[in-house]
């Protein structure tokens, strides 16, 4: 989810004191860690505004005019119609991450004409050495201390697969780094049968600590869930608990010594935040959960019937519609269309969660992800069309896929996806997915 701090608020482009490029909302270099806050440009994107409500106004908010901007705090980028189809709000949000470190970039090797006595050191063996000199040893803050050269993050790009369940993130293109954050697991319930477990989280660019905030929500998300499931709680309540452990985690960011910045302002708007979704596959039954706008898609095995989308967004424009005050299209097609109305951060006004329990009567696969790859697949069926035919027998490779779908399309944001294969013996016709 790509946001910008504030709509009076500013952004360069560049760090002025390492020249790493920066995305609008970041309130310290990733790479330096230059404070940026005394040193603004104008904003260079038009994102999504996520919104904060006090008591009294949050349903005349709701049902503002299109004319009238709302009081935005976070802002993402723009993007299409969407379908509610199957949405049902209820309950939880949760979050974990889970990586494999993504190749290290090359880099010249140092110039022959350097004199001995001037090269660093040979390393010992086992020493990470930096990948821009090849010669000096990183530092635990990720820098060589030979010349001083930040290293790529693991978090760049991740990928996991577990039996049939796999996820793949990636930084995107125009990202300086990855904030988005995923876990998968799988456990068993009481009676031996297996549960599968997904949670994405899309952390909230214009709050403080993004990255911190989605892993530490995906984390206690999936820990909760693992100990919940195996002691015989319906999984629906299980995501539900789950949500709200992983929103007590990102509170938690905020309440760190050094942190809070007691005498900051802007201390509450900039807590660490982010969005979750996740899914559950236990005793035939498919539990989707979420805070945000992040979703879940079911794409049948059978591509003749229809895929549909099981979440409905926290957003400005799912607002708009609720109220009947514009059509989807209409609703979509405003830049305020991806102001989020929930998140979560201590700075959120009230936790939300939702939760959704379906039982579907048909094999199909289930699609977890952030706004960085439905912005390019919004629809179900525009979803179902980016799903290879062979994902149901290869999750890992169909995430690779469509997260390669999300950067063909330009990759303006962090791309995040979970597959979860549901098989299902052949029942006959009926509804792809019912809702319980």
């Amino acid at each position: 989810m790509k946001m910008s701090q504030n709509p009076q608020e500013t952004a360069l482009s560049k760090c002025p004191g390492c020249e790493e490029p920066l995305e609008p909302g970041d309130l310290f270099c990733g790479a330096c860690g230059y404070d940026l806050s005394a040193v603004p440009e104008p904003p260079q994107d038009h994102p999504t505004i996520a919104m904060a409500v006090s008591a009294e106004n949050g349903a005349a908010a709701a049902a503002r005019p299109p004319a009238a901007r709302p009081a935005a705090v976070r802002f993402d980028e723009p993007g299409g119609s969407g379908d509610f189809e199957l949405a049902a709000p209820g309950a939880a949000p949760g979050a974990a991450p889970a990586s494999t470190p993504s190749a290290e970039a090359s880099a010249p090797a140092p110039d022959p004409r350097t004199p001995a006595a001037e090269l660093p050191s040979t390393p010992p063996a086992g020493t990470k050495l930096c990948v821009a000199c090849r010669a000096g040893r990183v530092d635990n803050d990720g820098y060589c201390e030979n010349c001083g050269h930040a290293q790529p993050r693991e978090r760049d790009h991740m990928e996991q697969e577990l039996g049939s369940v796999a996820a793949v993130s990636d930084r995107g293109l125009r990202h300086h780094r990855n904030e988005d954050s995923f876990a998968v697991s799988t456990t068993a319930l009481p009676d031996g049968s297996p549960a599968v477990v997904a949670i994405v989280c899309d952390g909230v660019s214009s709050a403080s600590r993004p990255d911190e905030a989605s892993a530490a929500a995906a984390s206690a998300a999936n820990e909760a869930l693992l100990e919940s499931l195996p002691r015989g709680t319906h999984p629906q309540q299980a995501m539900h608990e789950a949500i709200v452990a992983a929103s007590e985690s990102v509170n938690s960011l905020a309440e760190e010594p050094g942190q809070a910045m007691e005498h900051d302002p802007h201390r509450h708007r900039n807590a660490p935040a982010c969005t979750l979704v996740g899914a559950v596959m236990a005793g035939g039954l498919l539990v989707v959960g979420w805070v945000g706008d992040s979703r879940v898609y079911w794409v049948p095995d059978d591509r003749t019937n229809p895929p549909a989308r099981l979440t409905e967004d926290d957003s400005w424009a799912a607002q708009m519609v609720s109220a009947g005050l514009m059509n989807e299209a209409e609703a979509y097609a405003d830049e305020r269309a991806h102001a989020i109305t929930g998140w979560l951060g201590a700075d959120a006004y009230e936790l939300e969660p939702h939760t959704a329990s379906f039982k579907p009567d048909r094999s199909g696969l289930v699609v977890v992800c952030t706004d960085g790859l439905w912005n390019y697949a919004e629809s179900a069926a525009e979803m179902a069309a980016a799903v290879p035919a062979d994902a149901q027998l290869r999750p890992l490779h169909g995430a690779q896929v469509l997260v390669g779908h999300a950067l063909d399309g330009g990759g303006h944001d962090n791309v995040t996806v979970a597959l979860l294969p549901f098989a299902v013996p052949p029942q006959g016709a009926g509804s792809a997915c019912g809702n319980t």
